[in-house]
């Protein structure tokens, strides 16, 4: 398992988070950890070029010597869907590049954790989606849901659909998005009963994440 891929229910659910405790784990272990942002969307001009936030946070995470770039090959300014942004840039994410930077992460490292962008069926050009290409893979994954209303029909959409690709699901996180979201606990029941996979943690409504104390509150034993 030297590579897990971080998928959502949605776009803003908490992806960035849990690669983050992921990665911080892994290093906590005396593992070498790289990490993968595929494609970004939304991404602010610095004299270096387009950043993106969420892959921001992964290369200041890992602790092998990769440059942006390689963690984050292809980043657009405009947060919208990959594919789209692409094709306004007269471009097109090419899945032989994405292997390529794969290939370098994944042969200095002990673990590789890549993270998708917005959901599970996020298109990465007009013909393949990332659930097309990390099911070709049989990458294990993580599925994180957003808690909020709505959440039960995407997190099982998003399950169905990994069951249907077999990928072999780790586990999932229940991460609170919504400060006013009600009857939390029965959502999270629900799905508990109904995603055959565990359920590596609950995640409160956070301000500001604290992923030390998230890190203690996650099941992660059972990933290595």
């Amino acid at each position: 398992m030297s590579v897990i891929f971080v998928t959502g229910t949605d776009t803003g659910v908490g992806k960035t988070l849990i690669s983050k405790v992921l990665i911080d784990h892994f290093v906590a272990t005396g593992l070498q950890v790289s990490a993968m942002k595929p494609v970004a969307s939304g991404a602010r001009k610095t004299p270096s070029g387009l950043r993106n936030e969420d892959a921001e946070i992964l290369l200041n995470s890992i602790n092998t010597p990769f440059s942006y770039a390689q963690i984050n090959p292809y980043v657009f300014e405009a947060p919208i869907a990959p594919h789209i942004a692409a094709e306004e840039n007269n471009r097109m994410v090419e899945i032989s590049v994405l292997d390529k930077a794969f290939d370098a992460l994944v042969s200095a490292s002990d673990k590789v954790i890549v993270e998708g962008a917005g959901g599970w069926q996020v298109p990465l050009n007009q013909e393949v989606r990332f659930a097309d290409w990390v099911g070709e893979k049989q990458w294990p994954l993580i599925m994180v849901v957003g808690i909020r209303l709505g959440c039960i029909n995407h997190a099982l959409l998003t399950y169905l659909d990994i069951l249907q690709k077999k990928n072999p699901l780790l586990g999932w996180v229940a991460n609170v998005i919504d400060s006013e979201a009600s009857h939390v606990d029965k959502n999270i029941e629900y799905l508990e009963r109904h995603i055959e996979r565990p359920c590596l943690g609950k995640i409160p409504f956070y301000t500001q994440p604290d992923v030390a104390d998230i890190i203690g509150n996650l099941k992660l034993s059972c990933l290595g």
